[in-house]
């Protein structure tokens, strides 16, 4: 229900703080004091539309505050689980700034959010009713979930939902099968001549790269290893040094004898070169060993590259990806061989769902016609005492089995007669501005509480109607405030009288600032509300009989 309803610098109000409690609660002022403006704050603070024009004069935002107690096990958590917002406290809070040029700011539990999130959180919580805005009946899809709600087929539609959707789902994939048989058939001789030769390729995984890496690994050593062959045919070949070195060496050691100190070092020396140069030697015939590859396995990567990239060109897919394709191919051709088999299996599942959601939905239909009959009788009941004695109120319902959806075989449309001899028709289309309103009323004294928000707002439906039809709507209002928590927006004394809570709502001066009016709300203490209900009655003069008869109202009496 709604507990809290707060609103900064919105039009005529600048600043204001109401609570709100459990049954019926009545608004009620002169016309002009800003009634009006409290049910377009509730509205934006619940994601209706907004408009720079709300914001009170010489302001730059305004804002509003809707705090909600909910139950742990209301849709609306779900919904709020669903996209991440916190709703662990008992109470979940609205907000939502309008700024002075148009813009707006949506927040709940102070996690900012979309103006349509809030709008449909806002909607499991709270239906604003007018005599010109009776959103709950214009929309003929809300009449059938108002009948289902009134039957208690929440199973049973959400039953026939599910085999509605697992019908259309064997279908949707009977239908893919069946396209990629047929495309399978249409090109049956290229796929097979495809997977012939991708399996001779044979392609896997990762084999460019290794291919690739391998030949450049041949080629470079196939452009160095002449260098190297020259640099060991001349260590170890008819030009080596090493030889003549060695020869030297040994006559200077003989030639040393005759001159002590004069080439030891020089023969050292030389010693040391030829150990350098047989180290090299080595060396060199390390890496020419190295550089050895057949050229054989050159030609053969390279002739494996061709044909990888070839069939790449061909089939206009990276050689990377040939793998996947001949495995697609193969599984093409699997369907081609075994499609025609596997079409039937899926046929024969899409009609046995088609049967099943069929079969669930004529029962389904068969107790919503027995639910309309009853539900139209229990708002004929409503009627006589709002001033509808004549009208008729009827549940149509047509069956089109040629047309089913998730909601089953039927389209529920409430129609009304509203004057015996006149065509029956759509209740949105025939019936007026109040009587819509009164027809709303007994629909949803019919219903109780199931397929209704937590909080109902009705917004001067009593207009144009007086005695004993007001003090109706303010009895059925009273039952109604049993189930769900009730606001009404009233002139009607008869409908102030049965409040729980009564809020005055008046205009005056902003503070001490004689420049600027400002809407004030005032809960009325019980001494109160007989005055309050004797202006209703009298009018600007209020008098000891419109007393009177404000206090037998209040004992119920009148």
């Amino acid at each position: 229900m709604l507990a809290q309803l707060s609103i900064r610098d919105i039009v005529l109000i600048d600043r204001l703080d109401l609570a709100f409690e459990p049954g019926l609660s009545v608004l009620t002022g002169e016309t002009g004091a800003g009634k009006s403006i409290l049910l377009d704050s509730l509205s934006l603070a619940l994601g209706g539309r907004g408009d720079g024009g709300l914001v009170r004069h010489g302001e730059d935002k305004g804002q509003v505050t809707a705090v909600f107690d909910v139950g742990a096990g209301h849709p609306l958590r779900g919904l709020l689980r669903d996209n991440s917002i916190d709703e662990d406290s008992d109470s979940i809070i609205f907000r939502r700034v309008q700024s002075a040029d148009g813009r707006t700011r949506a927040f709940i539990n102070d996690q900012p959010v979309s103006a349509q999130l809030l709008r449909q959180a806002g909607g499991l919580l709270v239906e604003i009713h007018g005599q010109h805005d009776d959103r709950a009946l214009v929309d003929t899809e809300a009449h059938r979930t108002l009948l289902d709600a009134f039957a208690g087929l929440t199973d049973e539609t959400e039953e026939v939902s599910g085999l509605y959707r697992t019908w259309k789902e064997a279908g949707r994939e009977a239908k893919t099968h069946r396209a990629k048989v047929e495309a399978a058939q249409r090109e049956a001789d290229y796929i097979r001549a495809s997977v012939v030769e991708l399996e001779k390729l044979a392609p896997v995984d990762g084999e460019e790269d290794e291919l690739a890496e391998h030949r450049s690994r041949m080629m470079k050593a196939e452009r160095i290893a002449g260098d190297i062959s020259e640099a060991s045919d001349y260590l170890n070949g008819q030009a080596s040094p090493v030889p003549h070195i060695a020869s030297l060496v040994r006559r200077l050691e003989r030639k040393a004898a005759e001159a002590p100190g004069l080439l030891e070092e020089s023969v050292q020396a030389l010693d040391e070169a030829i150990n350098h140069l047989s180290d090299a030697q080595n060396k060199i015939e390390q890496a020419l060993r190295r550089t050895e590859f057949d050229p054989k396995e050159l030609e053969r990567v390279e002739e494996r590259l061709f044909a990888l990239r070839g069939a790449s060109r061909k089939y206009a897919v990276p050689v990377a990806e040939l793998p996947a394709l001949a495995a697609r191919m193969v599984a093409d051709l699997a369907d081609l061989d075994h499609g025609e088999e596997r079409l039937k299996q899926l046929d024969e599942r899409e009609k046995q769902a088609e049967a099943a959601y069929f079969e669930t939905a004529r029962k389904l239909s068969a107790r919503r016609h027995n639910a309309g009959e009853s539900l139209a009788e229990a708002v004929m009941a409503e009627l006589p005492a709002l001033k509808l004695e004549r009208a008729r109120f009827m549940v149509e319902i047509t069956t089109d089995e040629a047309n089913g959806t998730a909601s089953g075989i039927d389209r529920v449309e409430f129609h009304v007669q509203t004057n015996p001899g006149t065509r029956p028709g759509l209740i949105t289309k025939v019936a007026s501005g109040g009587e819509l309103s009164r027809f709303l009323l007994a629909l949803k004294v019919a219903l109780a509480d199931r397929g209704s928000a937590p909080t109902l707002v009705f917004d001067e439906i009593d207009t144009g109607v007086g005695g004993a039809v007001a003090d109706a709507i303010g009895q059925r209002l009273k039952r109604l405030s049993a189930r769900v928590q009730v606001l009404s927006v009233t002139h009607a004394p008869q409908v102030a009288a049965r409040a729980n809570t009564h809020l005055l709502i008046s205009k005056g001066f902003s503070g001490d600032d004689k420049s600027r009016v400002a809407t004030r709300v005032e809960t009325m203490a019980e001494g109160d509300r007989r005055e309050e209900i004797a202006r209703m009655l009298a009018g600007a003069s209020i008098t000891e009989e419109a007393r009177a008869a404000a206090g037998k109202l209040l004992a119920g009496e009148g």
